[in-house]
């Protein structure tokens, strides 16, 4: 077993040393070897164009007018850094727990996989999700085994097993095909992460076919059948099987939790939602997080900022950090001491609950998020139209892909001007990557699988901006 494995795949073309870079631009100057295989893997996510892409993909707020209002990217790098911390936190409690160097594998294993955790989250965030998933569930009596609604049955039905990947798509297993499969390279490896990081990134450690309904861990498919052979390549470097977590992950989880609990919160108050006293006053009053220190602690500076006498908007600015502050601390001390207490067990692949998923405070704040964010009412109707603008983008997409002359040449002549206007539209290196799954083996070999994988690469990539603007673009063309 090594969890920290810097093996890379192999490419299919030249062979090349492991120290030399794979990619030119990215990891030129590291002739001496003075960074880190893993701090490679980070930099390669950073400077990656899916990672930019995240400035304009909705967090908790579409497409928002306030600039201080975090987004998928500012929300991803937040995670990164709450997980580095929490990491040396642990580290230096128990120098001996992880048995690998803080600073050149830890710390840049976690600040990658906290950058990455998001990159395949559609437009729209989780209504993004749901979207997709309800398009397919829409279709669900024709679109896996018929050529067409009325049609004639496929030679290569998508199996019942993997058809959950797509009606109830989710952006987790979308990051790992993302990162491995879809950036462009010359090998066709994606961002050719190690071992390690590709095992850490892995948030829920099953496929479709062997999710459990309902399980904290293994209740959500965590990769695709198209990622099979790299799944197999990457547990088999790491020591890891099906249904077990890499240690870090825990971590980056706690990370993303934290982030939603208060961040998410810190951003209604930036909005001028809801007053960081009204929050305080929220927690004092919630028998899950009254008697908490950092409470108290709260409670104290507030009534000093008071004493200050500094004007209400000032004053109120400096509320917002020391909540902020202080809640984010107390939190990381939590994390820490509940992963220190189950680390036999999470060490030992054994370890089944989210490390979060018993925190009375945490809870307490996902409370205050839901209430006056998700639930506002700008979100909800940023969301319908969102919804609505990608189960229209999902066909006008479908027609592009399916309306060909030769069923089994992804390339052949599209039959109407909708589809080979659509077709000019589809990225490159997803068209690669669905006509190369031809020589994997077993479902995502079939046509109709690779058809969908294309339609779920195309939509989930966009941005907010984009899918809108283009939506009005195609609702304008005359059908």
């Amino acid at each position: 077993m090594n969890f920290w494995s810097a093996d890379r795949r192999p490419g299919p073309s030249v062979p090349r040393d492991r120290v030399e870079s794979a990619q030119p631009g990215i990891d030129d100057g590291d002739a001496g070897g003075w960074r880190s295989e893993f701090q490679h893997d980070h930099d390669r996510l950073l400077f990656s164009t899916p990672v930019r892409r995240l400035s304009d993909k909705t967090q908790v707020w579409p497409m928002d007018e306030n600039d201080g209002v975090r987004t998928r990217l500012t929300h991803s790098h937040e995670v990164a850094n709450l997980a580095r911390s929490i990491g040396s936190n642990i580290a230096t409690q128990r120098p001996d727990l992880f048995g690998a160097d803080l600073h050149k594998v830890i710390q840049p294993i976690l600040s990658a996989i906290g950058l990455a955790h998001d990159l395949g989250n559609p437009p729209f965030g989780h209504q993004g999700e749901a979207a997709i998933g309800n398009w397919f569930k829409k279709r669900s009596g024709w679109i896996f085994d018929l050529d067409g609604p009325d049609g004639k049955q496929l030679d290569d039905i998508v199996p019942h097993y993997v058809r959950t990947e797509f009606t109830k798509f989710d952006g987790n297993p979308q990051t790992f095909r993302l990162i491995t499969r879809l950036q462009t390279h010359r090998d066709y490896l994606g961002l050719d992460l190690t071992a390690a990081t590709l095992s850490a990134a892995l948030k829920y450690p099953v496929s479709a076919n062997s999710a459990v309904e309902d399980h904290p861990v293994f209740g959500k498919c965590g990769y695709f059948e198209s990622e099979r052979d790299v799944v197999n390549w990457m547990r088999e470097r790491v020591g890891i099987a099906e249904k077990e977590r890499h240690p870090l992950t825990w971590i980056m989880e706690a990370c993303d939790d934290i982030a939603y609990s208060i961040l998410d919160v810190d951003d209604v108050m930036k909005k001028k939602i809801i007053s960081p006293d009204d929050v305080l006053v929220i927690l004092q009053h919630d028998e899950r997080s009254k008697d908490h220190p950092a409470v108290e602690k709260i409670t104290r500076k507030f009534k000093e900022i008071h004493d200050l006498k500094r004007s209400p908007q000032v004053a109120r600015d400096i509320k917002i950090g020391m909540l902020r502050a202080y809640l984010i601390s107390a939190l990381i001390e939590d994390v820490a001491k509940t992963f220190l207490a189950s680390s036999d067990a999470v060490m030992a692949k054994t370890h089944a609950e989210a490390i979060l998923d018993e925190n009375l405070l945490c809870d307490a704040l996902k409370d205050i998020a839901r209430q006056h964010a998700f639930a506002h009412p700008s979100v909800l109707k940023m969301e319908a139209l969102g919804a609505e603008a990608l189960d229209e983008l999902m066909s006008f997409f479908w027609d592009a892909i399916s309306k060909r002359k030769k069923p089994d040449d992804f390339d052949s002549k599209r039959t109407t001007a909708m589809a080979k206007y659509g077709w000019s539209l589809v990225s490159p290196n997803y068209i690669e990557a669905a006509k190369l799954s031809q020589q994997n083996t077993g479902p995502s070999s079939g046509v109709r699988y690779r058809e969908l994988r294309l339609l779920t690469d195309m939509v989930s990539g966009m941005t907010d901006s984009f899918a809108l603007n283009l939506w009005n673009e195609v609702r304008s063309l005359p059908k």
